[in-house]
C-alpha cells in the first residue's frame, strides 16, 4: 500500500525534537545519572503527550453512486451503425446506440406471416370445436327424448293399456258367464217343452248347440284371462322396460360419444391456440430484439463506453484490448457497451486489508485525495462495507481485501469522473493527549517493542510498551518518560551499544522477565502485535561495541558500564517495530528513516 506520510513523519519528529540528555539509567540497572545533555538535531525526537488520530490508508477509484449500465440485450452479434460519442451527457430518452437489425427484421416479417397462418388454422379449430358441441348438443337431446318416450310408453301400459286388457277379458268372461248360464236355463226348458210335446226335437238340438257353444267360450274367455295374466302381460311388461333400457343405454352412449368428439376438437382447438401464442411470442421476442437495437438513455448521465471500463479494470488492455466502440464495431450479446453513472452524487470504493475490516464502521470519517483533479482532498464518510473478501487475484492469491465505499461530500460538483484514483484516510478512532513518540522510531525483536535511547555519543536499545498507534505516532504505555529523547532513524552499527536488554528496563517497560532475564510474555499487556504484511526487520549491532564515558564520567561509573555491556553476546537481528495500519492491523505504513 502507498505510503503517503512518510515525509510528513519525518517532519513530525523533527518538530518533537528535544535534546534532552540520555536515558537517565545505567545500561544494566535502569537507574544512576544521566549522561549529559545531547545536541538537538533532525533525528531525534522527545516523547511529549500530545493527541492524534488512528487512522488508515487505502486506495482505489471514485464510482458514481447511482449508474446505469447497459449491455447489448440482442441473441446474435451484430454491429453498431450509430453511436453517441463517450464523454457526451444525455438525457432520458435520447438515442445512445443504434445496431444493425437487417436480419432480425427479415426474421420477424417471416414470422408474422407464420402467425397469420397459425392464427386462421386456430380460427377454423375453433369454429370445429364449436360446431361439433352444437352436434352433440342435439344428439344427446334425441337420445333423451327416446328415452322420454319409451319411459312414457311403459308408463301408459303399466297404468293404462294392461288395467283396460284386463278388463275387457274380465267382461268377456263374465258375458261368457251369462250366456252360459241363459242358454243352459234355454236348452233345459227346450228339453220340457219338447218332452210335454210343445217343442220340436230340431229346436231342441238348436238350443243344445246354443248351449255348447257358450260352454266353449266361457272357457275360452276364462283361458284367455289366464293367458294375459301369466304370459301376455309379463311379455309385454320385458319390452317396454326393455325400450327404456336401451333407450338409456343410447343416451348414455350419445354423452360418451359427444365427449370423446367435443374432447378431440378441443383438444385440436387448444393445439392450434398453442402454436399461434408460441409463434406470437417468437413474434414479440423478435419484435422486442429489433426494438432493442435501437438503445435510449435511461436516465441522464455521462456516455462512458464499455471498452473503456474494461481497459479501466485490466490495465488497459483487458476484454476488448486497445479498441474502442465505434461505427461498424462488432458487439457480442450480453456485452457492457456504455455506463451512465450519475456524477452528481459519488463514493470512493477503496479497498483494505481483511485484518482492518473489522475496525471500519459506517459513518466514520474520512479525508479522500483525488490526483486527477490536482490531488485536492474531499470529505467523506463510510458509507458500507464489502460483505466478502476479494481475492489479490493471480498477481496475489493470498490477498483477501474488502471494499469499502465512502460518500464523498462534493457539494454538487460534477468535475469528479467514475474511475479516478484515489487514495482515502479513514479515521478509526481519536486518541486523547497521551504520551507519544514518532512511529518511525519503535523497532522490534522478538516480540519487545524498543528505541534507540542516546547514551552518551552512542545509543542503547531501551524496551517500550506500545498502545494505541496512527499512521505516524505510537502511544507509549511504559518505557519511557514525557521529555525522553528518541532516534527517529535506522542507526549504523558503530552508533550502537551492543548488548542484551537490561532486565530493569523490561521490568520498567512493563514486561515479565524469568531469573535468567529472559523474557517470558513478550507479547501479552498492550503490545500492538505484528499483523499481516508488516515488516520486523531492523538495524543490529554487528558485534559488542565499547562506550567512552563522556568528560567528566568517573573512572568506576565507566568501569561499570564496560563490564555491563561487553559481557553480553551481539544481539540477534533488530527488527522495526509494525508497519502501518492500513498494510495491516494497528500500525501505519512506515518504515523507521533512514
Amino acid at each position: 500500500m502507498t505510503r503517503t506520510l512518510a515525509i510528513s513523519c519525518a517532519a513530525s519528529a523533527a518538530v518533537l525534537l528535544a535534546c534532552a540528555g540520555g536515558c537517565g539509567d545505567d545500561a544494566e540497572s535502569g537507574r544512576g545519572p544521566r549522561p549529559r545533555s545531547q545536541v538537538a538535531t533532525a533525528d531525534r525526537a522527545t516523547a511529549s503527550k500530545v493527541a492524534f488520530e488512528i487512522a488508515t490508508s487505502a486506495s482505489g477509484e471514485l464510482e458514481a453512486r447511482r449508474k446505469v449500465e447497459i449491455r447489448n440485450q440482442l441473441d446474435q452479434e451484430s454491429t453498431v451503425v450509430r453511436i453517441v460519442p463517450e464523454g457526451t451527457r444525455v438525457k432520458a430518452g435520447e438515442v445512445l446506440i443504434q445496431l444493425n437489425v437487417e436480419e432480425i427484421q427479415l426474421k420477424v416479417d417471416e414470422e408474422r406471416l407464420k402467425v397469420e397462418s397459425a392464427r386462421a388454422e386456430s380460427q377454423v379449430a375453433q369454429n370445429t370445436y364449436e360446431i361439433q358441441a352444437k352436434e352433440n348438443e342435439s344428439k344427446l337431446r334425441q337420445a333423451q327424448l327416446k328415452v322420454e318416450l319409451a319411459e312414457l310408453a311403459l308408463r301408459q301400459w303399466a297404468q293404462g293399456d294392461t288395467i283396460k286388457k284386463a278388463r275387457d277379458l274380465e267382461l268377456d268372461a263374465d258375458k261368457a258367464t251369462l250366456e252360459l248360464q241363459r242358454l243352459a236355463d234355454v236348452y233345459i226348458r227346450a228339453q220340457e217343452l219338447n218332452a210335454e210335446g210343445f217343442l220340436s226335437k230340431d229346436q231342441m238340438d238348436k238350443d243344445e248347440v246354443a248351449y255348447i257353444e257358450a260352454i266353449s267360450k266361457f272357457k275360452t274367455a276364462q283361458l284367455a284371462q289366464e293367458v294375459y295374466q301369466l304370459y301376455e302381460r309379463l311379455k309385454d311388461q320385458k319390452k317396454f322396460e326393455s325400450d327404456v333400457a336401451q333407450s338409456n343405454e343410447e343416451l348414455n352412449k350419445a354423452e360418451l360419444n359427444s365427449k370423446s368428439e367435443l374432447a378431440s376438437k378441443l383438444a385440436e382447438s387448444n393445439n392450434k391456440r398453442e402454436q399461434l401464442a408460441g409463434l406470437e411470442r417468437k413474434l414479440a421476442k423478435l419484435t422486442k430484439q429489433r426494438d432493442d437495437a435501437t438503445i435510449r438513455a435511461e436516465r441522464d448521465g455521462l456516455v462512458v463506453y464499455g471498452t473503456s471500463v474494461e481497459r479501466s479494470m485490466w490495465g488497459g488492455r483487458g476484454g476488448g484490448g486497445d479498441s474502442t466502440l465505434a461505427i461498424g464495431s462488432q458487439v457480442f450479446p450480453n456485452q457492457l457497451l456504455m455506463i451512465l453513472p450519475d456524477t452528481s452524487e459519488m463514493v470512493a470504493a477503496v479497498r483494505v486489508h481483511e485484518s482492518l475490516a473489522s475496525r471500519i464502521k459506517p459513518q466514520q470519517e474520512a479525508n479522500v485525495r483525488i490526483e486527477a483533479v490536482g490531488g485536492g482532498t474531499v470529505r467523506g464518510k463510510v458509507e458500507s462495507i464489502g460483505v466478502m473478501a476479494e481475492s489479490g487475484g493471480w498477481r496475489d492469491p493470498n490477498l483477501r481485501e474488502y471494499t469499502v465505499k465512502i460518500a464523498l461530500e462534493t457539494g454538487g460538483a460534477v468535475n469528479f469522473k467514475p474511475a479516478m484514483r484515489c487514495e482515502a484516510r479513514v479515521i478509526l478512532d481519536s486518541v486523547p493527549e497521551t504520551l507519544t513518540i514518532p512511529l518511525q522510531s519503535v523497532f522490534n525483536e522478538a516480540g519487545v517493542q524498543y528505541v534507540f535511547a542516546p547514551w552518551g555519543p552512542k545509543f542503547i536499545r531501551k524496551p517500550v510498551r506500545l498502545g494505541r498507534r496512527s499512521d505516524t505516532l505510537a502511544e507509549i504505555v511504559g518505557g519511557l518518560s514525557e521529555g525522553d529523547t528518541v532516534l527517529v532513524r535506522e542507526p549504523a552499527p558503530g552508533e550502537v551499544l551492543a548488548g542484551p536488554f537490561a532486565k530493569q528496563m523490561l521490568v520498567d517497560a512493563g514486561y515479565s522477565v524469568d531469573d535468567g532475564g529472559k523474557v517470558v510474555n513478550a507479547n501479552g499487556g498492550n503490545d500492538a502485535r505484528t499483523a499481516p504484511g508488516e515488516t520486523v526487520a531492523g538495524p543490529k549491532p554487528k558485534g559488542p561495541s565499547e562506550t567512552k564515558p563522556d568528560q567528566g564520567t568517573s573512572d568506576a561509573k565507566l568501569a561499570e558500564k564496560t563490564t555491563s555491556l561487553e559481557e553480553a553476546k551481539p544481539a540477534p537481528a533488530v527488527k522495526p517495530a509494525a508497519e502501518p495500519a492500513a498494510k495491516a492491523g494497528d500500525a501505519a505504513e512506515k518504515k523507521p528513516a533512514r
